[in-house]
């Protein structure tokens, strides 16, 4: 007779007892915890001869839980028992062999034929035990887990694991134990069809977007845990079922429930699409989720964009969204500045600025620059900027208020721009959004920290000086914010991640078109350089009437703050800031048209001569006081998309000044010097009638050209812009009566200080039936004029339309005069680049100044830093050019050049600064949506696996999930997705997407797989027959060795950084030994 013995599973192993025992007249009885296909796998050939084998699971297992709450399916130790079925925690480096789809096959083989499970049901305690009933019985205890640990093939964990195997009569003990329970069918159910159905989910064949919801739902999870019902938007609103939720395309659709969600957990987000992803429906939809909750919304846009925003709120017949009854209140954001008359009917001294419970910002850039942030009522300068007013007043004070903010370019000169806008959301005060966000360091720290390494990247060579490099250097923590706080997605994005086939492409853009026409043809007449170089030689004295103010008298006018000393806004810095915006002003309106500049010199000369009248008669009679204003030497002359008063003479005010106080006979002498500068070059512009008007000669040229070659089917539609309303008004008098006699065609003008002027006739010319009839499809002219024909096809406009409009039924757009901004003549052509428009091309023409570009760029930078120091001073401000502003001039340099060639997109004019794609939310919201319908996914084995086509952007490899059993890897919290990750690598082992760019594998992935509900059996076959059937899976094992070691050589390399940089090194720290350290999750096969 046998005698009991010990085995300690080091020198001698169960396995190994086991092996010696089994044979064809085995029947096994085990009672454990779990069972791992593993095990099975270790003793295949032995389990294969067996009789049978009983299992009973000693704790509840593969069976529903009795409590009624749903939450408990997903409660851990059981989550653990089950999924050990694919391999324990130690059995990872048996997973990671990636062949569990053929061990799982021949595992569900063998139980079909001779297993059968139960699991204990009740919540009594099990012991485990392992008893074969033989010729001579035997028993083995305690045996808890059916795993390749408890056999003794890895140490786990534990310090010691000592087995006892017992002989007969001992183990027929255990056997009598173990069939009392096997037929108490209270306690212990049979769980054998739902083990098979786990297990051949490991060898089905799994369709790609499978796979990617499994990524989604291993690295989201907690994300959903975090979810409550308050943050996500509430469908029992009925905002679904709105007129403009259903215009909505599905990229619209997925920002606008992201924006609820973020104005519900964090106060505020920026929607920072770019330029013609229709930003403006996507806020109306916000605003309808809110108004249907009665909650009051105000809108604060520039004035610019007034018709837009009252349309969608009006009785109107052309609202396309009229039926959802929209009662938001609008106003500009000049409005901030004013205490009191009325704005859009509205009475602003009565209005309750604190009872908002929504703000909605339009161009909310106009309030990057933010204000002194400060609450001290003793502060020496009272008076508010508009920033500081809607901090206070609107969003401080009163109930609390939500912020969404809409801007193509929330940033211009550096983080700093993003953070004051920011900070609007959470009133200013860092600890209110600290307490939300989850990062390491509070947002003041964050955004100091990013533009730190923005400075330092903004310093490196060109060739240097990459998005990639500075997305490199910023934390961790910075994209966290910029993910919980803001949505930007640019038009490639949406091209390649969604599915735009009911929505229709973005019209591909023809290469730019420049024209360069001379001042005029006549060869005895002036050009631009001769007339720059008589510019440069003015005084404009004035507008520095205080530049004559003689020494005795300067006390009287020096401007004393409540500490008696001089204030910083002196009245000489303000004169000379619009003396500066006039000697700009006069070389802009040179380049729109030689009209616009012939008004300008009149204009001025007539000021110039009723001054020197004043000053004569004064001289004769010196007892007759004369003063006057000194702003009202500021005739309104600017381009109509700058509110100069708004930016550059904050708290400016009016100064009158006694002539008997002035050096008049010097000033007068200015003044007739001035005169005759102009006057010399009014009269050499005289010959320069529209005839002789290069210019317009070619334009007209262009546009007939256009006329009698469309570029898309019959499309004869063309917009032209321009800066200034005397340019636009110059062109329609030119152009209309000849175009509409000529051709046939309508002709149009807005501008946003004359009225709207048209061709035909009886028509009444606002700004929105001209738009309409321009651009019918996209303005929807059978709304507004039911059966009507009638057309606009040439449309006139300065830049009150840049923005907000959707004019896509044209496709040729002539940029009469070029912005300076070069941001500018990208959103001017964002009216007609948009997505679903039907033209198949678009073109975009611009006419440059006949001089040579650097020069151009030279003479712009020259004035530009004139003024710029001057408003500097007018402002009281020292800060003069900053290093941005030096770098800015050569940035223009580049991107004007850039225009010549090619239409770029604004988040592609590489400032570097382009928080575009940052945000992981429309990965979250997939997997929400997923999980309603499938809320199983939690069960799935780890270790799966698809097969999809490669194509333009996935090219043949594998991606990899994996997730880090240490925390040795995320070093400076670089990996976004930590403890997860993901590595995309060629079938050659050269790594295409490495752990650190998890958004680039996400969207390739979401493109790759997304839609994709079935498996390629195509594919898959192929697949199949590579690897035979799974048991061959070294090419891809290796492949996964060198992902892990991908991500080890990142970690290494920073370990040695580390140690040549401030702060503790991390070189010492959590050594990864390799692949043990990581887990597979599932890989994507690309072939």
């Amino acid at each position: 007779m046998e005698l009991p013995k010990l085995i300690n599973n080091i020198t001698e192993r169960v396995i190994d007892d086991l092996k010696s025992r089994l044979s064809s007249k085995s029947k096994l009885s085990i009672a454990a915890a779990s069972f791992s296909i593993y095990a099975f796998e270790a003793l295949k050939k032995e389990l294969e001869n067996v009789e049978e084998l009983r299992f009973i699971f000693t704790s509840p297992t593969f069976v529903k839980d009795k409590s009624e709450k749903e939450k408990r399916e997903f409660y851990i130790p059981k989550l653990n028992r089950e999924r050990n079925l694919y391999g324990s925690d130690f059995e990872i480096k048996l997973r990671n062999q990636l062949s569990q789809k053929a061990i799982a096959r021949e595992c569900a083989d063998w139980i079909r034929k001779k297993v059968r499970f139960k699991s204990n049901s009740s919540s009594e305690v099990m012991g485990g035990f392992l008893q074969v009933s033989d010729v001579e019985s035997r028993s083995y205890a305690p045996f808890n887990e059916f795993t390749t640990t408890e056999l003794g093939l890895d140490r786990g964990n534990s310090v010691y694991s000592m087995v006892h195997s017992s002989p007969s009569p001992f183990a027929e003990e255990y056997l009598k134990i173990f069939n009392a329970q096997w037929s108490n069918s209270e306690k212990f159910v049979d769980v054998t069809d739902r083990i098979l159905e786990y297990i051949e989910t490991v060898y089905k064949e799994n369709s790609p977007d499978y796979i990617y919801f499994i990524t989604l739902y291993n690295i989201f999870s907690e994300f959903l845990d975090d979810i409550s019902e308050d943050v996500l938007p509430n469908e029992a609103t009925g905002f679904k079922n709105s007129v403009i939720w259903n215009k909505l395309y599905n990229f619209q659709k997925d920002a606008a429930l992201a924006i609820i969600n973020k104005l519900e957990k964090y106060n505020g987000c920026i929607l920072a699409d770019s330029v013609g992803l229709g930003k403006t429906f996507t806020a109306l939809s916000v605003i309808k989720y809110y108004e249907n909750r009665n909650k009051s919304v105000l809108v604060l846009c520039p004035k610019k964009l007034n018709d837009n925003w009252i349309t969608f709120r009006s009785n109107y017949k052309n609202n396309p969204i009229a039926a959802d009854r929209l009662r938001y209140d609008i106003l500009f954001h000049s409005d901030l500045s004013r205490e009191y008359g009325t704005s859009n009917g509205l009475d602003l001294s009565h209005i309750n600025w604190g009872n908002y419970d929504l703000i909605v910002i339009d161009e909310s850039h106009n309030f990057r620059n933010g204000g002194k942030i400060t609450t001290d009522e003793e502060d020496e300068n009272p008076r508010e900027n508009r920033y500081l007013r809607l901090l206070n007043q609107v969003i401080r004070a009163g109930v609390k208020t939500k912020v969404l903010m809409l801007s193509a370019t929330p940033v211009n000169n550096g983080f700093k721009d993003l953070k004051n806008q920011l900070q609007l959301a959470y009133e200013g005060e860092a600890e209110k959004i600290d307490s939300l966000l989850d990062t390491k360091s509070s947002i003041d720290d964050i955004f100091r920290q990013a533009q730190t390494a923005y400075n330092r990247w903004v310093k490196f060579e060109p060739t240097e000086r990459t998005t990639a490099k500075l997305l490199g250097m910023l934390s961790f923590d910075f994209f966290e914010v910029l993910d919980s706080v803001t949505i930007a997605r640019s038009r490639k994005h949406i091209e390649r991640y969604y599915d735009t086939t009911d929505i229709g492409k973005f019209p591909t853009r023809l290469k730019p078109i420049s024209r360069r026409p001379c001042l005029t043809d006549l060869s005895a007449a002036i050009n631009y350089n001769e007339i720059y170089t008589q510019l440069q030689t003015l005084n404009l004295a004035i507008y520095t009437p205080s530049d004559f103010i003689l020494a005795s008298r300067i006390s009287k006018y020096v401007d004393l703050d409540e500490s008696g000393s001089e204030s910083g806004l002196s009245m000489h810095g303000r004169e000379k800031g619009i003396r500066q915006l006039m000697a700009i002003n006069m070389l802009k309106r040179l380049e729109s048209s030689v009209n616009s500049f012939r008004l300008t010199i009149q204009r001025i000369q007539e000021l110039i001569q009723n001054t020197i009248n004043r000053i004569d008669n004064f001289s004769r009679d010196r007892y007759g006081h004369t003063s006057w204003e000194v702003d009202d030497y500021y005739p309104s002359m600017a381009a109509e998309d700058e509110e100069y008063y708004g930016s550059a003479f904050v708290g400016g005010k009016k100064t009158k000044i006694d002539l008997a106080d002035m050096d008049f006979i010097s000033w007068r002498q200015y003044l007739e010097w001035d005169n005759e500068i102009l006057n010399l070059l009014l009269v050499m512009l005289q010959d320069i009638t529209p005839r002789h008007d290069s210019k317009l000669q070619q334009l007209i040229e262009d546009l007939e050209s256009k006329f009698s070659h469309p570029i898309n089917d019959e499309n004869k539609k063309v917009l032209i812009f321009t800066a200034f309303s005397d340019t636009a008004e110059y062109l329609y008098s030119e152009l209309a009566d000849r175009i509409h006699d000529e051709y046939g065609l309508n002709v149009a003008m807005v501008t946003g200080s004359v009225d709207g002027m048209c061709t035909i006739k009886k028509l009444k010319p606002d700004f929105n039936t001209i738009l309409t009839l321009f651009s019918p499809r996209s303005k929807e002219r059978d709304v507004l004029f039911p059966g009507s024909n009638t057309e606009i096809d040439v449309l006139i406009a300065t830049d009150c339309i840049s923005e907000g409009q959707n004019l896509q039924d044209c496709d040729y757009l002539i940029n009469y005069d070029i912005h300076w901004n070069p941001v500018r003549i990208i959103q001017r052509f964002g009216r007609i680049d948009r997505i679903g428009s039907k033209n198949e091309v678009i073109q975009l023409v611009n006419y440059w100044p006949d001089v040579e570009l650097d020069d151009y760029i030279k003479l712009k930078g020259r004035v530009e830093a004139r003024m710029k120091v001057t408003v500097m001073t007018a402002t009281g401000d020292d800060n003069l050019l900053s290093d941005e502003e030096k770098g800015d001039l050569q940035y223009r340099k580049e991107q004007l050049k850039r225009l010549q060639e090619e239409v770029v997109d604004i988040e592609d004019m590489d400032t570097g600064i382009n928080i575009m794609d940052l945000g992981l939310n429309e990965f979250r919201l997939d997997l929400l949506a997923y999980m309603k319908d499938n809320p199983d996914i939690a069960h799935t084995p780890f270790g799966m696996s698809a097969v999809v086509e490669s194509s333009d952007f996935v090219q043949p490899g594998v991606i990899y999930v994996l997730k880090n059993r240490n925390n040795g890897v995320n070093i400076n919290n670089q990996n976004l997705l930590h403890p997860f990750y993901m590595v995309y690598i060629s079938h050659e082992g050269e790594v295409l997407c490495d752990h650190l760019s998890p958004k680039t594998m996400l969207d390739n992935m979401r493109a790759a797989c997304r839609g994709k509900h079935e498996p390629d059996k195509k594919l898959c076959s192929v697949f199949n027959k590579e690897t035979k059937d799974g048991r061959e899976m070294s090419h891809y094992s290796d492949l996964l060795q060198e992902a892990i070691h991908s991500i080890i050589e990142v970690k290494e390399e920073s370990d040695i950084m580390s140690l040549f940089s401030a702060g503790e090194t991390t070189a010492l720290r959590n050594k990864i030994s390799g692949l043990d350290d990581f887990e597979l999750i599932c890989f994507l096969v690309i072939k």
